[in-house]
C-alpha cells in the first residue's frame, strides 16, 4: 500500500468519473485500491439499474427505493473502509468481480 492508496480507494466511490480516475491513476499492484474499485463499480452499476426501476414507478419504484437505500448504506460503508485502509470486502457484493 502506497501513500495514495486511501485517496484512490475513496475517489473510486465518487461517481463513475471518480471510478475511472482511480482506475487509471492507481498503482496496478495495490490490493486496497483494486478491492474498492471492484466494490464501487458494482455499486455504481446497481445504482443505475435501481434508478431505471425507480423511473418506472409504482411497485417497482417502491422496491427500487428500498434497494437504493441499501446501496447508499453500502456506499457509505465502503467509503469508511477506504478511509480506514481496510481491504475487507463488503457483504454480498465485495467478491462478485475482480479488476486486475
Amino acid at each position: 500500500m502506497n501513500g495514495n492508496s486511501k485517496l484512490w480507494a475513496v475517489v473510486s466511490y465518487i461517481t463513475l468519473i471518480g471510478w475511472f480516475i482511480a482506475l487509471f491513476c492507481r498503482d496496478r499492484s495495490d490490493r486496497l485500491v483494486r478491492q474498492h474499485l471492484n466494490q464501487a463499480l458494482i455499486l455504481n452499476v446497481l445504482s443505475i439499474g435501481v434508478n431505471l426501476l425507480n423511473r418506472i414507478g409504482g411497485l417497482f419504484g417502491t422496491i427500487a427505493s428500498v434497494i437504493g437505500l441499501v446501496l447508499f448504506v453500502f456506499w457509505v460503508w465502503g467509503i469508511i473502509r477506504a478511509v480506514k485502509g481496510s481491504a475487507e470486502p463488503l457483504p454480498f457484493i465485495g467478491d462478485l468481480m475482480h479488476i486486475q
